[in-house]
């Protein structure tokens, strides 16, 4: 799988707000809210003593949980050749 591993039992499906973005993606983590893999940049932690703690962007917010592993593998390849520009998935 694209997103998650085979055999993944429960995920959440999220969808980015960030404007010009919208990707929707899958991820174990079950949270309110995580930083997009598409358009989030990573924090670089090298930081000065002046300098103030970079905070991660979280504009990926959670549609739904998924809690069945068909569903899951489902989704996941449907996500998965989507953002791979396959259009096997229309």
């Amino acid at each position: 799988m694209h997103f998650v591993p085979n055999g993944t039992q429960v995920c959440g499906l999220y969808e980015c707000e960030k404007e010009g973005c919208w990707s929707r993606f899958l991820d174990t983590r079950v949270r309110p809210s995580l930083p997009c893999p598409f358009c989030g940049k990573v924090v670089d932690m090298e930081i000065g003593p002046d300098d103030p703690m970079p905070a991660e962007e979280e504009s990926a917010k959670l549609l739904r949980v998924l809690e069945d592993e068909k569903e899951i593998a489902g989704w996941d390849r449907m996500l998965s050749s989507f953002h791979d520009d396959d259009e096997s998935w229309i």
